[in-house]
């Protein structure tokens, strides 16, 4: 008579597939076509780029390469402890296409999230998120995601806007580039004036900065 071996649970635990993650906070977009809206903010560890003054003309203020590991499962309980009723999240970085899957938006779509992506658009994304956002880094030669609901450019004083884009975006942003002292007069007037001549883009500055929510 053959007889049923049972697993532990706490094995079948560890061979669950994990997300490297460095927070998971609740707070309010600052900045683009859905600024003021609430969300959790899920942000994955590690990127795929080194945005720093020689490379983009601007430092990186984001520190993403701690984090801790979770399970998918976890992941959702994370962030309905952290979001409470809220049921809108935005997944960013560092840069979220290293580890965003169609796992993680089949699952939080049956837990009845709203899913936004922040990328640099030079991965591949999974289908079916509700909104994603490109804010490019590099060349336009070099990006994945050709098609967003917005696309949103950092700029500091002396970068121009592309010529002609790739990215099918709806909203089309310039974003002053913030320092370490904050947003300078100069940045903001330069991008100012960058929209006044391309009025096909919006200015966004980031408010959360700005008004040091988190």
């Amino acid at each position: 008579m053959s007889s049923t071996k049972l697993v532990p649970v706490n094995a079948l635990m560890s061979h669950e597939k994990k997300y490297r993650v460095n927070e998971c906070f609740l707070s309010l977009q600052g900045e683009g076509a859905r600024s003021g809206s609430a969300n959790v903010f899920v942000r994955f560890s590690n990127c795929n780029l080194r945005c720093d003054i020689e490379s983009v003309g601007w430092s990186c203020d984001t520190e993403f390469i701690s984090g801790r590991d979770f399970s998918l499962s976890e992941l959702v309980e994370e962030v309905r402890k952290t979001g409470g009723n809220c049921r809108s999240i935005v997944f960013t970085g560092g840069e979220p296409a290293l580890q965003m899957d169609d796992e993680i938006i089949k699952k939080f779509h049956e837990e009845g999230f709203y899913l936004a992506i922040e990328t640099n658009g030079t991965l591949p994304l999974p289908e079916g998120l509700d909104w994603i956002c490109v804010s490019p880094k590099t060349a336009d030669h070099t990006l994945r995601v050709l098609k967003a609901d917005e696309v949103k450019y950092v700029r500091h004083t002396g970068q121009a806007l592309p010529a002609k884009i790739s990215i099918q975006a709806v909203h089309k942003f310039v974003s002053p580039a913030f320092t370490g002292t904050g947003l300078d007069t100069e940045t903001l007037s330069y991008c100012t004036q960058l929209v006044k001549e391309n009025p096909e883009w919006k200015l966004s500055v980031q408010l959360h900065k700005l008004l040091g929510l988190r």
